[in-house]
C-alpha cells in the first residue's frame, strides 16, 4: 500500500489521497496554500490548506508469547486427548503427593501455571483436582473414622486441610483454596460429625482433654453450613446431653451425698474450663450448660439444697487451714453458683440459718468476716428479705453481749450467782430457728442462776416475756474423779443427768427420764456420749453401743483422761437424721402456709378464677418447687375453711368468700 495522507480542508473538512504527487508541499511561512485539486475530488470551500504528513499506525500488535498461547490453546483443544492425559497425570501427581510419595512439585507448579495462563484452568483442570480430592478424602476419611480413635482422627482432618491450602500456595490457583479445602473437611468431618461426637466426646470431656475439644469445636464450626444440621448444634446438644448425665449420676447417688457438693463444684469447674479453653466461651454452650445444671440439680428436690448449707457450714465453723481467708471467701464464691441453680432456696435458708445459730451461739465461727460476706453474698443473690432474719442474729448476739455487760457490772445480781458464772442470749423469737421441747426440770443450782437472770432482765424491759431454749445450752463443770479433777464442757442435758449423780451413784434409764423431764429421743442420744462414748464418765449395764429404758447407769469414779479440760459436748454440733427430717418438714409446712397466702391474695383480688387461671397464677408467683397436686390440695382445704367455694354448675370455677 501507498503512504496514506491526511488534508486539512479550510472549511474543516477532511478527504485523503493515496497519490503523493497530487499534493505539493506548503512553503513560505508555513502557512496552508492553495493546490490544485485532482478532478473529480471532493473540495470543501474555496481553498483546501495542507497540512503535515501524518503516519497512521497499523492495527494493535501482540507479543510472540502471547500468540504462542493462543496457538497452544489451540492446539489443546483440538488435541482433547492430549488435554485429558496432561489433566489425568497432574491429578494423579496429586494423589501420589496424599498419599506421601515425593512428587516433582517444580513440574506441577509448571503445570498448573499452563493452565492458569492458557485461561483454560477453572474450567478444564479444577473441576477434575476438585472430583478427585472429594473421591480420595471420602474413601479415606470412611476407613480412617473406624481406624483410627476421634483424637487422632481429627488431627489427622486438621493436617489435611493444612496439607490442602499449602498445595494451593505451591502450584494451584490461590481462587482454588476454598474450595479445595471445603472438599477435605467435607468428607472427613462433615460426613462424619455425628459419629465422631457418638465415638469419643464423651470421652474427651471425661478426661478434659481441652487441646482435642478445642480442635473439634474449630473443625465443626468450619463445616456448620456442610451439614444438615449445623454442626456446632450436635455438638452442643451432645455437651449438654453429657453434663445431664453425669450431674445426674452425682445428684441422685445417695451413697455420694458427703462429696456431693464438692463434686458439683469440681464438676462446675472443669465445665467452665471446658468452655473457656475449648469452646471459646461460646454463649449458646454456656446457656446450655446453665440450663442444664439447673435441671439435673433439682431432680433430686431439696437435698441438694440442704448439703450445700452444710457445706457451707463446714467452712464458717471450721475453716480449712491449708486456705486463707481470700482464697475461702472464692470458695463461697463458687457455692454460690450453685445456689443460683437449685430452686429450693427455703430449704437452704432453713438449714443455714439452724447451723449460723449454733456457730453464733456456741462460739464456732472461723471468721466473722467470712460469716458477713457470706450473708453479703445471698443478700445480692435473693434480696434483703431473704437475709432480713440472718442479719437480725447477729444484731441479737451484739446485743446480748452488752446486756451480759451490764449484768455482770451488776454487784448485788453478781452476789447472788455466788461462785458461778452465767452467760446468756437474749434472742428475738422470730429470727432464731425454735426447738420442740417439754419443759425440763433444772436442778437447784441452775434453776437459781436462771431466776437471777430473769429479774434482772425484766426490771429493764418490763413488758417482755423470757422462753427458755435448753437444747442449745452449754455448761462447764468440775468433776471429782479419785484419779484428779477435769473441766468438763457438756451440754445443758449432759449436765442435768450428770448432777444428779451428786445424789446416787447409781440410776435406771426411766429414773433419770423422771427426775430430768428429757424426752425419749434426747435422752437416748444424750446418755450414749456420757457412758459409750471417748470419754465414758458414766458406765452402763448392761455394756453396750445402745441404750434401752431397761439400762441402769453408775458414776465412774475411775474415769481417767490426760487432758484436764474435755469436751463432751460434740452432739450438740451433729445432726441427727430426725433432726434434719424436722427442719425439711417445718418446711413443707411453711410452704403450705405460703401456698394458702397467695391463693388466698389471687382470689380477693380477682373474686372470681376458673382452676387453670388460678393454677397459673399461682405458678408465676411461688417461688419454691410445687407439683399441681400440691396446689389442688390446698385449694380443697381453703374450701373446707370456708375462704372459698366452687360455683354450683360448674366446678372448675371458684369464688372468693369475703
Amino acid at each position: 500500500l501507498d503512504r496514506k495522507y491526511v488534508v486539512q480542508a479550510a472549511s474543516g473538512g477532511t478527504y485523503s489521497a493515496r497519490n503523493p504527487a497530487a499534493v505539493r508541499a506548503a512553503a513560505g511561512n508555513g502557512q496552508g496554500s492553495t493546490v490544485p485539486v485532482p478532478a473529480g475530488a471532493a473540495t470543501f470551500g474555496a481553498a483546501v490548506a495542507v497540512a503535515a504528513p501524518v503516519e497512521v499506525p497499523p492495527p494493535a500488535s501482540r507479543s510472540l508469547w502471547d500468540m504462542g498461547l493462543q496457538l497452544f490453546q489451540k492446539y489443546l483443544e483440538i488435541n482433547a486427548e492430549l488435554l485429558r492425559k496432561v489433566v489425568d497425570g497432574m491429578v494423579e501427581l496429586i494423589r501420589r503427593e496424599r498419599d506421601g510419595d515425593a512428587v516433582n512439585r517444580s513440574l506441577l507448579k509448571s503445570l498448573g501455571r499452563m493452565f492458569i495462563e492458557t485461561g483454560i484452568y477453572f474450567s478444564v483442570l479444577e473441576p477434575r483436582i476438585l472430583e478427585s480430592a472429594a473421591q480420595y478424602y471420602k474413601a479415606e476419611g470412611e476407613r480412617l473414622i473406624a481406624e483410627y480413635s476421634v483424637p487422632e482422627y481429627l488431627a489427622h482432618a486438621e493436617e489435611r486441610s493444612v496439607e490442602e491450602t499449602t498445595r494451593v500456595v505451591l502450584y494451584l490457583d490461590a481462587a482454588s483454596r476454598r474450595a479445595l479445602v471445603t472438599a477435605a473437611e467435607q468428607n472427613l468431618i462433615a460426613s462424619h460429625v455425628e459419629a465422631l461426637l457418638e465415638k469419643g466426646f464423651d470421652a474427651l470431656c471425661d478426661g478434659e482433654k481441652l487441646e482435642d475439644l478445642a480442635r473439634m469445636y474449630t473443625l465443626f464450626e468450619r463445616v456448620n453450613v456442610l451439614t444438615p444440621t449445623p454442626a456446632h448444634n450436635l455438638m452442643r446438644q451432645t455437651f449438654v446431653a453429657y453434663v445431664k448425665r453425669v450431674g445426674t449420676e452425682l445428684v441422685m447417688d445417695p451413697e455420694k451425698d458427703a462429696e456431693m457438693v464438692k463434686s458439683l463444684l469440681d464438676l462446675k469447674a472443669k465445665f467452665d474450663r471446658i468452655l473457656n479453653q475449648a469452646f471459646a466461651d461460646d454463649v449458646e454452650f454456656t446457656n446450655g450448660l446453665k440450663g442444664t445444671f439447673e435441671v439435673f440439680i433439682n431432680l433430686r428436690q431439696n437435698k441438694p439444697a440442704e448439703l450445700i448449707a452444710k457445706f457451707v457450714d463446714n467452712i464458717l465453723r471450721t475453716g480449712n487451714k491449708s486456705f486463707s481467708e481470700d482464697e475461702l471467701d472464692d470458695i463461697l464464691d463458687k457455692v454460690m453458683m450453685l445456689f443460683r441453680f437449685f430452686q429450693g432456696k427455703d430449704i437452704f435458708e432453713a438449714f443455714y440459718k439452724k447451723d449460723l445459730a449454733k456457730r453464733l451461739l456456741f462460739d464456732k465461727s472461723a471468721s466473722l468476716d467470712l460469716e458477713k460476706s457470706m450473708i453479703s453474698k445471698i443478700k445480692a443473690e435473693c434480696g434483703a428479705g431473704f437475709t432480713n432474719k440472718l442479719e437480725g442474729m447477729f444484731k441479737d448476739v451484739d446485743l446480748s453481749h452488752d446486756i451480759m455487760i451490764s449484768f455482770q457490772q451488776n454487784a448485788s445480781y453478781m452476789a447472788q450467782l455466788k461462785d458461778r458464772e452465767l452467760n446468756v442470749y437474749v434472742l428475738t423469737h422470730s429470727f432464731w430457728p425454735q426447738s420442740t421441747q417439754s419443759k425440763i426440770i433444772l436442778p437447784k443450782e441452775l434453776s437459781e442462776c436462771q431466776e437471777v437472770f430473769k429479774t434482772f432482765y425484766l426490771e429493764k424491759h418490763q413488758g417482755r416475756q423470757l422462753s427458755w431454749q435448753y437444747t442449745e445450752g452449754q455448761c462447764i463443770v468440775h468433776g471429782k474423779f479419785a484419779k484428779g479433777k477435769k473441766v468438763l464442757t457438756l451440754s445443758l442435758f449432759q449436765t442435768i443427768i450428770l448432777l444428779l449423780f451428786n445424789e446416787s451413784d447409781k440410776l435406771g434409764f426411766n429414773e433419770i427420764k423422771e427426775a430430768t423431764g428429757i424426752e425419749d429421743t434426747d435422752l437416748s442420744r444424750t446418755l450414749p456420749s456420757l457412758a459409750c462414748g471417748k470419754y465414758r464418765v458414766l458406765t452402763k449395764d448392761p455394756k453396750g453401743p445402745k441404750v434401752e429404758p431397761s439400762d441402769s447407769f453408775v458414776f465412774n469414779n475411775a474415769f481417767e483422761a490426760k487432758p484436764i479440760s474435755i469436751k463432751i459436748n460434740s452432739i450438740q454440733f451433729k445432726e441427727t437424721a430426725d433432726e434434719s427430717a424436722q427442719t425439711t418438714n417445718k418446711v413443707f409446712q411453711q410452704r403450705e402456709w405460703h401456698i394458702d397466702a397467695a391463693i388466698v391474695r389471687i382470689m380477693k383480688t380477682r373474686k372470681q378464677m376458673t382452676h387453670p387461671q388460678l393454677i397459673a397464677e399461682l405458678y408465676s408467683q411461688l417461688k419454691f418447687p410445687h407439683k399441681p397436686a400440691d396446689l389442688k390440695k390446698r385449694i380443697g382445704s381453703l374450701i373446707e375453711r370456708e375462704f372459698l367455694e366452687r360455683d354450683p354448675d360448674n366446678p372448675q370455677l371458684y369464688s372468693y368468700l369475703a
